[in-house]
């Protein structure tokens, strides 16, 4: 993933209260109530395999462990098994996995996240961690949380569309200034699509969605290839309460998986917390070995994971 300020691959145990309601009161009419302290604790469950980087046995645990939640609570459930090479030629192993509600109506929304860990902690300040892999509390593992909590309020009170969870693989094994080096697993599964001829309404890519401090702006490339989703999506945000959070402003832009589901022909827009006033342009940690539990808020993962369900259950 490249920003035009910083570069991104993708992007304690203090829990911040995420009740049914934060500061920021959600609207009356939420179909659904997102519990930010259930999807905190799915952010921990990640965590506790260790870093998720491919080929390693804690990518291994988590790809059983995503296959596990989307089979109890989704309506069908793909898993794609590939190989990618790397930018620094490494054969990779890796795992799409792909959770449907309504598998057969045809008016569909998609939703994804990538769910590996960055290998290296190149950002790290201590030259002698950068090396070390990433734990990916906030990336990735805040949106494979927020999706997940998602699938369960969905099981217990089906949408109007067709929801498909994508959790895409690989994402973060890139190179800085080599665009085509990231988002390997979106990459794949743009040319091998878990339905043929897959044309949702739209899709929503959720990356770094649950940090303290959290800003989402409207990211540049997401305006470019999809304005009016943009809008959608950041309008819910401010009549569910979140306007503290979710600014109408133009943030920067960013090479993510969102472009890859965009050249496929689908719309496609990315939530992810920008931040310009940092040095790196994104949260304190970020592809370092300080992407840990306790960079998460509760309240955050509840913000975004509310905002979305509204935008869902308002077809």
């Amino acid at each position: 993933m490249l920003a035009v300020m910083a570069l991104l691959g993708c992007k304690s145990q203090q829990q911040s209260s995420a009740s049914s309601s934060t500061s920021e009161n959600a609207t009356a009419a939420s179909a659904v109530e997102f519990d930010g302290n259930n999807a905190y604790q799915l952010v921990k469950t990640q965590c506790d395999f260790g870093p998720r980087v491919p080929g390693t046995p804690a990518h291994a645990k988590c790809a059983e462990w995503i296959e596990q939640q989307l089979q109890q609570y989704c309506d069908s459930t793909v898993v794609q098994e590939a190989q990618v090479t790397t930018f620094d030629n490494k054969t990779l192993k890796i795992k799409n996995l792909i959770g449907s509600f309504n598998p057969s109506t045809t008016d569909r929304i998609l939703l994804l996240a990538h769910w590996d860990c960055r290998p290296w902690a190149d950002n790290d300040p201590d030259p002698a961690k950068q090396r070390e892999p990433v734990m990916g509390a906030n990336d990735a593992a805040s949106g494979v949380a927020v999706l997940i909590e998602l699938a369960r309020l969905m099981k217990d009170k089906k949408p109007n569309v067709g929801v498909d969870l994508l959790f895409v693989d690989a994402e973060d094994w890139g190179e800085n200034d080599n665009e085509d080096s990231w988002a390997l697993g979106t990459q794949y599964w743009a040319k091998n699509p878990h339905v043929e001829g897959y044309s949702p309404r739209f899709g929503i890519l959720l990356d770094m969605v649950g940090a303290k401090g959290a800003k989402f702006s409207k990211e540049i490339m997401s305006i470019q290839y999809a304005p009016s989703v943009v809008n959608e999506v950041w309008d819910m945000a401010q009549r569910s309460g979140y306007s503290s959070y979710f600014d109408n402003n133009p943030g920067g832009a960013i090479t993510d998986d969102h472009i890859v589901v965009n050249k496929m022909g689908i719309q496609c827009i990315d939530i992810i917390d920008m931040r310009t006033g940092s040095d790196t342009g994104f949260f304190e940690g970020w592809h370092t070995t300080g992407d840990t539990l306790d960079k998460i808020d509760a309240t955050v993962l509840k913000v975004v994971g509310q905002t979305v369900a509204n935008v869902i259950y308002s077809y």
